[in-house]
């Protein structure tokens, strides 16, 4: 206490605030070192192969997913593709956008385990055209 007690007050609530798990996070972007993409919504890749990953109980079903390394870092995530057939439109070697599905906290959503992101785009066409046949997608 005193007359020049509130500097060391002041001083000692920044210092606890480090114990704060969410505050230590943030200041130190944690979250944006984790994440593949960098802390931007999309990013572009090169599909590496095609794979089906189950999906969790009480459901059954065979997710379809594309293994993708990514542009800007080469670091390689899975990605979901949308859509009935969707997969059908997308080759090895393709180049894809992806975004994240928006899971809790970046996390995965719903039944797909371990799979955080999404194709929105194969070789600069929206894939969602694609599927519905608006769109044919462009030899290389």
């Amino acid at each position: 206490m005193g007359m020049y007690g509130a500097r060391k007050m002041k001083k000692k609530r920044q210092q606890y605030r480090w114990s704060d798990k969410n505050y230590k996070r943030r200041m130190l972007n944690l979250k944006e070192k984790a994440d593949p993409l960098g802390g931007s919504p999309q990013g572009r890749g090169i599909v590496l192969d095609k794979r089906i990953i189950e999906a969790k109980q009480p459901n059954s079903a065979l997710r379809k997913c594309v293994r993708v390394q990514l542009l800007k870092n080469g670091k390689q995530l899975t990605a979901f593709v949308p859509g009935d057939g969707a997969i059908e439109y997308i080759d090895e070697h393709d180049e894809v956008l992806i975004e994240g599905i928006g899971g809790a906290d970046s996390g995965p959503k719903g039944d797909i385990p371990t799979v955080r992101y999404q194709v929105i785009q194969v070789n600069g066409i929206s894939l969602r055209e694609l599927v519905r046949g608006r769109q044919e997608k462009p030899t290389r």
